[in-house]
């Protein structure tokens, strides 16, 4: 077999990349270890979609990823957020995309996995990061200190995002909550937006796109402690077609109707809902605000970023190794690439933080992001002319993780 090596450094270690193109059927998620990499062109998945297969020499050993690339220059591709229907919700990453009708896509956000420090209370299932699907935005960012996932690289924070405008251009940013909650003689801001934990002290809006998961996630932990024990002081006020028709002390579950919308606050929130009367009008606005574009976001996920103007994040993790899912974008935000390292145990030893923000830019990414890893990295794409999507890597624990979001590539070529 013959190897195109092509060399680059992560942060003081040296990669190697082993490059070929392997077949786009893959192997089996059931079947045995991936064989190794053959030379072969990339395969069009669609108008303006590839998938190629490298294998990669990591510092730990050898490691196997996947690659889509998304051109779109191409007027007939497009990106979206894949999501199950609800915020708090989850399902796996092939069936969101062939239920959405994606050739292509991957695993997202980091998220709400587990609840063992606080016995009693359900895990969401939801997203650390803001979320905005088809210009409609989903929910905002928890306080840093709840989130899940590895440690944030220095200057970033929950609210950062990867994410295509309606210019069709795909950019790293940022999303910050701008909302008000109007009534009894006040105006006071909101502090949460379909998001499972909120600020100490303030208030969050839920809406329909939460789901039917219950809400008291919200209450627990602190906005630097995600293990810490939830609130004793909450209060949770319903309102429909604006004005307030139930009270409660503890925030609720169940689904809820368009046009209703549920305030949880905690604390000094808590405090100020307890003044609201049923009957009594209330104003509650809500938006995600760019902190970087003016260009609005036309999808938009979280995670965070790794490799800003072909240039690693300063601070970078370099020693722990693990199965990554990330993103690459080239050519002004016009050329996209998504990649997920294989879970085989053969290849499981995987790439730190700073080998993958080298292999992005080693795959011609100018700017890269971070997403979900582990058991939940996910790469899927059709075969051509295939009416549903196959897993192209190995999940970590040999099956698909059912996740709250991912992104989705889609063409009609």
């Amino acid at each position: 077999m013959t190897h195109r090596r092509t060399r680059f450094r992560a942060g003081r270690r040296a990669l190697t990349f082993l490059i070929g193109f392997g077949a786009l059927a893959g192997a089996a998620l059931t079947g045995a270890a991936p064989a190794g990499a053959v030379r072969a062109a990339a395969v069009q998945v669609a108008s303006g979609v590839s998938y190629q297969q490298y294998d990669v020499q990591a510092a730990k050993g050898p490691t196997r990823i996947h690659v889509i690339r998304a051109d779109l220059r191409d007027p007939r591709v497009r990106l979206d957020l894949l999501y199950p229907g609800a915020v708090a919700a989850r399902a796996p990453v092939s069936q969101l995309a062939d239920a959405q009708g994606a050739v292509a896509g991957v695993n997202g956000d980091f998220f709400n996995i587990t609840e063992t420090q606080h016995p009693g209370v359900a895990a969401t299932g939801a997203s650390v990061g803001p979320a905005i699907a088809s210009g409609r935005a989903l929910k905002a960012a928890v306080p840093d200190g709840q989130r899940f996932g590895p440690a944030l690289p220095p200057g970033t924070s929950t609210r950062d995002v990867l994410g295509m405008g309606v210019d069709r251009r795909v950019r790293l940013g940022g999303l910050t909550l701008g909302g008000t909650v109007r009534g009894w003689g006040a105006k006071l801001p909101l502090g949460g937006f379909n998001q499972y934990a909120l600020p100490v002290g303030s208030i969050g809006a839920y809406t329909s796109a939460w789901g039917s998961v219950s809400r008291l996630r919200a209450t627990c932990g602190t906005d630097t402690d995600r293990a810490a024990p939830c609130s004793t002081d909450t209060y949770e006020v319903t309102i429909r077609h604006g004005r307030v028709t139930a009270t409660a002390d503890t925030p609720g579950s169940g689904p809820l109707d368009e046009g209703t919308t549920v305030l949880v606050g905690r604390e000094e929130g808590a405090q100020q809902l307890r003044k609201l009367s049923v009957g009594e009008p209330v104003r509650v606005r809500h938006r995600l605000v760019a902190t970087t574009s003016r260009v609005p976001y036309r999808f938009a996920v979280g995670g965070f970023p790794v490799l800003r103007g072909g240039v690693p994040l300063p601070g970078l993790d370099a020693t722990t190794s693990a199965v990554r899912t990330a993103v690459g974008v080239s050519d002004g935000g016009r050329r996209l690439l998504l990649l997920a390292v294989d879970g085989a145990p053969e290849y499981r030893t995987g790439l730190t933080i700073a080998e993958v923000a080298d292999t992005l830019r080693g795959l011609g990414a100018v700017d890269g992001f971070s997403l979900d890893g582990g058991g939940s990295s996910t790469l899927v794409a059709r075969d051509p002319g295939a009416t549903a999507v196959t897993v192209r890597n190995h999940p970590t624990g040999g099956a698909e993780r059912p996740v709250p979001n991912g992104i989705g590539v889609f063409s009609t070529g």
